[in-house]
């Protein structure tokens, strides 16, 4: 039970100590981690879990969606990608279609991917900056 509690502090300060960078990479993970076991919910026929994990994932990508400044470019490119992954997510929700899930997988995928080379490539230059090189 104590082991339990210490867990969940140190989950609280990591989301409260991180930066928004962090944040947004943290999400892309959960947002994997919940179709993953969807999948694997979907898999073994446990229709309910499937459908509490696919809600879950909607609801990261919801967030994200909502955090997007539309006066920028690249949301603008983004925010279809987005509600493409939404779509997916429906559809495998409605109709058990697990290639569906795959596919907003793979999406979800390559945007941690590049977000956490964005993040790499933002801490070298904030380095090089402060002249810690």
């Amino acid at each position: 039970m104590a082991m339990s509690k210490a867990y969940q502090t140190y989950q609280n300060n990591s989301v409260n100590t991180a930066t928004s960078g962090e944040l947004t990479l943290k999400l892309y993970n959960g947002c994997i981690k919940f179709i993953k076991q969807a999948m694997q919910d979907l898999e073994n026929k446990n229709y309910e879990a499937k459908n509490t994990n696919i809600k879950k994932s909607q609801n990261i990508i919801h967030e994200l969606m909502v955090t997007l400044d539309m006066n920028i470019d690249i949301s603008r490119q983004i925010m279809p990608l987005y509600e493409y992954i939404q779509y997916q997510l429906k559809e495998a929700n409605i109709k058990n279609d697990s290639q569906a899930l795959e596919e907003a997988l793979n999406y979800v995928v390559e945007f941690r991917d590049t977000w956490k080379e964005v993040l790499k490539i933002t801490r070298q230059q904030q380095y090089v900056k402060d002249g810690r090189v």
